[in-house]
């Protein structure tokens, strides 16, 4: 059976190194959560200093994500698409490996937060690059395809740390990136920015971003994906002090609640995005994924479950709702200009990425007084409102043509 021009298109080059630089991406970001607990008691941390320096090194990979989002996001529409392909892949990859040799809490977060800055700018360059290169019609598969391989880059992290030591799995997720390198040196820059170049406006300003209209509409993109991460930052991590407050008659394992979450979240993205494609609507789907976020939130948070096995499946179903990343990083690549969409597309998911601080920092006030439960409950409902009030604002991308600029 002949091709499809769709495969075709989706199997060409920039498509496939932006999946699978994400794929790499998602298995650093990741391997922390599973390793969390080993690699802290294997340097000395013991009891509730698991939880604590745990949300520490968490914030401060996300603080580099937050740093590294903006600067990665100017140089993307100052400089092109592949200059961030290929100096994000290169800092990852180098401290991922350095994590594998880090002795004490202090350098653990050091190298937590270099790692982040690398991160920060494998998503939305890929997405840009992705969306500017595939036919309008299609481009909602090949951004699916790159957040697909991407949550199976997080699977892949649970089964590396399964069979390795902790330290040997941060030096295998080095190892693949500086291979990945190779791979991108024959990728081509995007014909949208290669004609943007040459017209008389500016590229990656920040300050464009803040007059009101525009900046509204960057917080919107932003609130949209709060509520991914208040399951993957919170819910998911801390996923044995969870099952610990729900007396469950086990101990959960967090590296198989990663991938359990992951691997549903491989369905999600599939079916939101083909979902997405039959609709011809971003909107609508993403709306349905939120319902159900806030659905199964509630479930993990409040269902009688007793037994380590009917929690896990509770962690699937909650990957499975988080299955709007790609839609919702699609989005914010759509709703903007050439001369400002790598800026965004780097810039809003790890804002959301980073947003894990302020919602961890709620989460962890709350505590004390409401108890492990109620807390998360109240940080998941903020984030669940915050992006249905996005939502509503937001326009219908699905058929927009990416060929433009913004005004200076």
């Amino acid at each position: 059976m002949a091709e499809t021009p769709v495969l075709k298109e989706l199997l060409r080059l920039p498509v496939m190194a932006a999946a699978f630089g994400y794929l790499v991406d998602m298995y650093d970001l990741f391997l922390f959560s599973v390793v969390r607990v080993p690699s802290l008691r294997a340097i000395g941390a013991s009891g509730d200093e698991l939880l604590r320096h745990g949300v520490l090194l968490l914030n401060m990979q996300m603080a580099g994500l937050l740093l590294g989002g903006i600067g990665w996001g100017i140089l993307g529409d100052k400089k092109g698409r592949l200059s961030v392909l290929f100096g994000s892949i290169l800092i990852y990859s180098l401290a991922n490996m350095a994590n594998g040799f880090v002795q004490t809490v202090p350098q653990y977060a050091v190298f937590r937060f270099i790692a982040g800055i690398g991160l920060a700018g494998e998503l939305g360059a890929g997405v840009t690059l992705v969306t500017e290169v595939l036919p309008k019609q299609i481009r909602g598969y090949g951004t699916t395809l790159v957040a697909t391989l991407g949550v199976i880059g997080a699977i892949l992290a649970y089964f590396v740390a399964d069979i390795f030591d902790w330290r040997m799995a941060y030096f295998i997720g080095g190892g693949l990136g500086l291979l990945l390198l190779v791979m991108r040196m024959k990728v081509f820059e995007s014909p949208v920015y290669t004609k943007m170049k040459s017209m008389p406006v500016q590229r990656g300003n920040l300050l464009m971003l803040l007059k009101p209209r525009r900046f509204l509409k960057y917080l919107q993109c932003i609130a949209i994906g709060l509520p991914i991460w208040f399951v993957v930052g919170i819910l998911i991590t801390f996923s044995p002090e969870f099952g610990q407050a729900l007396d469950l008659q086990q101990p959960v394992v967090a590296g198989k609640a990663v991938m359990l979450a992951f691997a549903g979240q491989v369905a999600g993205d599939i079916v939101s995005g083909l979902l997405s494609q039959y609709t011809k609507s971003r909107r609508k789907i993403v709306l349905l994924f939120i319902l159900l976020s806030c659905l199964f939130i509630g479930g993990y948070l409040l269902l009688p479950v007793r037994t380590t096995g009917a929690f896990y499946v509770v962690c699937a179903l909650l990957g499975f709702t988080n299955g709007y990343w790609a839609l919702f990083v699609t989005v914010a690549a759509e709703l903007f200009g050439a001369n400002l969409r790598a800026t965004v597309a780097t810039t809003v998911p790890n804002f959301v990425r980073g947003a894990v601080i302020p919602l961890t920092t709620l989460f962890l006030y709350l505590r004390p007084a409401w108890g492990l439960v109620y807390s998360a409950m109240a940080v998941g409902a903020l984030t669940v409102l915050l992006a249905l009030a996005a939502l509503y604002f937001i326009d219908e991308t699905f058929t927009k043509d990416l060929d433009y600029v913004e005004a200076n």
